[in-house]
C-alpha cells in the first residue's frame, strides 16, 4: 500500500489555547493546565512548549516540576478546547472529505490526501505546509505533520521527527525504513508498543525495531498470536489499515458489555476492569456455544478531559479469554494516553459463529485448552448453583475491582 497520509498534531494543544486566549506566546510562556483544586498532586493536562524545553514531560504531577522553575497554573476549560478542536477539524474538511479524515484525538487527526494531490496540483509536503499555515492564520495554533505511505509511518514520522523540525513537517517513505525506523530503541518509542509489550519483547532479546523486524515470525506468532504478526509487519513498516476502518460502528450482531466507572481509573488498573468485563462476555459465549473473531474496545475519558478511542482488532476465531485479553491489551497500550483518567469502558465481541470444533493450530497446546475448557465449565456450574460471587479470582478482592458489586447488581442470589 502506498498512499499519502498526513498525521497532524496540534502542539501542546490545551496550553497553547490558553496562551493564545491571553495574548501570550506558548513558546516563551511557562504555563501549565491543571486542576488546582486537586492540590500539588494534580496531573498536568498540558504544558507549554517553553516548559517542555526545560525537560518537563507533558503529563506529570505538579510536585514533580522542579521548584526552581516558576510557572502559571490555569484551570482546564474543556468546552473551549472542544470548540477550538472543531475549528481545526473544519479546516481539514475544507481540504478533504469526511470519509478521508480520522479524528484520532482532540488534538490529532489523520488525513488521506491521496486523491486530492492532482486536484490541488500540490505534492503531499506542499499540501501539508498549506494546511498548517491555514491553521496558524485562523486559530493561532502551531501544528506538526508527519507524512507517510500508510497510517503507521505517518504517525511515527510525526512523533519522532516532525516535532523536532523547524517547519514541523517530516516525510517518511518505505525507503526510509532501514535508516529511520529500524534503529529506533527503546521499542516503546514506536506507536503501538507500550511499556509492558516492550518488556516482553526485551525478554526475547528484542531491543530495537531492527531486532523485531528480523526476528522469527513463527516465534512471534507462537508468543503473541495474531498480534505477533502485526508487530512483525509494523517493524517492517507495513500497515494495510485504511481510515475508513476507523469509522466502525457496532451494527452487526454482537455480544457487548459497557461499564461506567464510579471514579477515575488509570493505567494498569484499567486492564483489570477489562479482564473482568471479558470474563462476563466469554461466559456468554460459552453459554451460547459461540466464538468470535473480532473484538471492539472503546475507552471514554473523564469529562475533565473528554475524548477517548474506539477501535476493532481481528483475531483468530476463539472463545478463549486469553486471546481476547491480549487483543484488548494491544489496543489499550496502542491508543491509551498515559495518566489519563478513564470513566467508561465498552467491549464488544463481533463476527460471532457457532462453535463447531477446534481449529487446529501448530502453535497452540490443545491438551491445555481442553483442561481450561473443563475448568471453565466447572466454574460456570458453581456460579449457577451458588451465585457469581461464590468463586472469584484473587484480583477480585483488590480495592479497585468492580466485579463483586456488579455481580450483586446483576442479580446476585446466594451473595
Amino acid at each position: 500500500m502506498n498512499r499519502h497520509i498526513l498525521c497532524i498534531d496540534l502542539k501542546s494543544f490545551f496550553a497553547s489555547v490558553e496562551c493564545i486566549e491571553r495574548g501570550l506566546n506558548p513558546f516563551t510562556t511557562p504555563l501549565v493546565v491543571a486542576n488546582k483544586k486537586q492540590g500539588n498532586g494534580a496531573i498536568t493536562l498540558a504544558i507549554t512548549p517553553y516548559l517542555k524545553k526545560q525537560g518537563i514531560p507533558s503529563r506529570t504531577r505538579l510536585y514533580q516540576i522542579p521548584k526552581d522553575i516558576s510557572y502559571q497554573i490555569v484551570e482546564p476549560r474543556m468546552k473551549l478546547y472542544i470548540q477550538k478542536s472543531k475549528e481545526v477539524v473544519n479546516i481539514y474538511l475544507d481540504f478533504v472529505s469526511e470519509e478521508d479524515l480520522h479524528i484520532y484525538s482532540i488534538d490529532e487527526c489523520f488525513l488521506d490526501v491521496t486523491n486530492y494531490l492532482t486536484y490541488y496540483h500540490l505534492t503531499d509536503e506542499q499540501l501539508a505546509k498549506k494546511i498548517l499555515q491555514v491553521i496558524k492564520n485562523k486559530t493561532g495554533l502551531t501544528a506538526t505533520c508527519g507524512i507517510g505511505p500508510n497510517l503507521l509511518l505517518a504517525k511515527i514520522a510525526m512523533d519522532l521527527e516532525a516535532k523536532k523540525k523547524k517547519d514541523g513537517i517530516a516525510k517518511w517513505t518505505y525507503k526510509d525504513i532501514p535508516t529511520k525506523l529500524w534503529p529506533i530503541s527503546p521499542l516503546s518509542e514506536v506507536w503501538g508498543i507500550g511499556k509492558r509489550m516492550e518488556k516482553r519483547l526485551n525478554q526475547l532479546g528484542i531491543f530495537s525495531i531492527y531486532d523485531l523486524a528480523h526476528f522469527s515470525k513463527e516465534i512471534l506468532n507462537k508468543k503473541f498470536g495474531v498480534l505477533g504478526q502485526e508487530l512483525f509487519e509494523h517493524a517492517n513498516g507495513i500497515d494495510n489499515s485504511l481510515i475508513c476502518e476507523f469509522k466502525h460502528e457496532v451494527k452487526e450482531h454482537s455480544i457487548s458489555h459497557s461499564q461506567v466507572l464510579l471514579k477515575n481509573y488509570y493505567d494498569e488498573d484499567i486492564l483489570l476492569i477489562i479482564e473482568e468485563m471479558l470474563e462476563v462476555l466469554v461466559k456468554r459465549l460459552r453459554n451460547e456455544n459461540l466464538e468470535s473473531s473480532c473484538i471492539y474496545l472503546a475507552i471514554s475519558y473523564s469529562k475533565e478531559i473528554t475524548g477517548g478511542f474506539a477501535h476493532c482488532l481481528k483475531i483468530n476465531q476463539t472463545q478463549n479469554i486469553a486471546d481476547f485479553y491480549q487483543a484488548c491489551q494491544f489496543l489499550f497500550e496502542r491508543y491509551y494516553e498515559v495518566a489519563t483518567p478513564v470513566r467508561k469502558i465498552t467491549i464488544s465481541l463481533l463476527k460471532l459463529t457457532k462453535r463447531k470444533g477446534i481449529q487446529l493450530n501448530l502453535f497452540q497446546n490443545y491438551e491445555q485448552q481442553k483442561k481450561l475448557d473443563s475448568l471453565n465449565q466447572a466454574i460456570d456450574i458453581v456460579h449457577s448453583k451458588f451465585g457469581k460471587n461464590s468463586l472469584l479470582k484473587a484480583t477480585s478482592l483488590l480495592s479497585y475491582s468492580t466485579i463483586k458489586k456488579r455481580n450483586k447488581m446483576i442479580g446476585g442470589h446466594h451473595e
